[in-house]
């Protein structure tokens, strides 16, 4: 089981193809998407990576934090989610991952918060059909109708759909077909809708109800950095410089 990436959702937009379609699809940011924890069995009880997305400024992050962070030697980070993995797909803390973590014609999951929509009415929040426009019905045509039976139970179950805050829930948007990853901009172009603002945090994850296709890396893709040293090697060095010497001390010897 592989990790996820987290996301900033940056709105929507189509892809033409060849024969003259376009697809609507959502345009997902992955902004410095790094590890910044490991959760081990030893010492957690479950094995799991930390991730973190988006450069924060460290005057706005609390002091415990700033020390969670430099633990880990990576920048701040605005937002964090821990994603399950399994035991061979556990990655370094502080390695950085790219959008073709997921490659095109995969399919995924993208978890989010719903937009808020306020207070909201029996009819608009759950679909009820309210009351007939006539007919007897005066005042109440909007209204959710009986909510309890009679003395017996003579209470209200839990979990009665009824009126109330419509919104601000975790929604999962299940077996998105990818279109298309660009790691030098940094974007996940999916098919469909996402949930969530414009600029609202989302987790992609693999479909649970998809196989993993082939070419898919394992354990993820991750962004190397090739440091050079300007400094020759020792034994390079010396090499060059022992010829040198011996040619001045013949020399030396020549003119006494």
């Amino acid at each position: 089981m592989r990790t996820g990436l987290l996301a900033r959702k940056m709105g929507m937009t189509r892809i033409y193809l060849e024969d003259g379609r376009h697809l609507p699809v959502t345009v997902l940011a992955v902004e410095d998407c790094q590890v910044v924890a490991q959760k081990t069995p030893e010492r957690d009880g479950y094995r799991a990576v930390q991730l973190g997305a988006v450069q924060a400024k460290a005057k706005n992050i609390s002091k415990a934090m700033r020390g969670h962070f430099a633990k880990a030697q990576v920048e701040p980070k605005k937002r964090l989610a821990e994603f399950r993995v399994s035991e061979d797909c556990m990655i370094d803390v502080g390695s950085t991952l790219l959008p073709s973590h997921f490659i095109e014609g995969q399919f995924v999951d993208v978890i989010g918060t719903s937009i808020g929509k306020g207070f909201a009415g029996a009819m608009k929040r759950h679909n009820f059909a309210g009351l007939r426009a006539s007919h007897g019905v005066s005042v109440s045509h909007r209204s959710l109708g009986s909510t309890g039976q009679c003395q017996d139970p003579g209470r209200v179950f839990k979990g009665k759909k009824m009126a109330g805050q419509m919104g601000v829930a975790r929604v999962t948007e299940q077996n998105l077909y990818v279109v298309g990853s660009d790691d030098d901009r940094g974007l996940i172009m999916v098919m469909g809708g996402v949930p969530g603002p414009k600029g609202g945090f989302v987790r992609v994850v693999d479909a649970k109800k998809k196989g993993l296709p082939e070419g898919a890396p394992l354990p993820a893709a991750l962004w190397a950095v090739a440091v050079e040293e300007a400094t020759p090697e020792p034994a390079e060095a010396e090499s060059e410089i022992l010829p040198e010497a011996e040619a001045l001390e013949t020399k030396d010897e020549k003119k006494d």
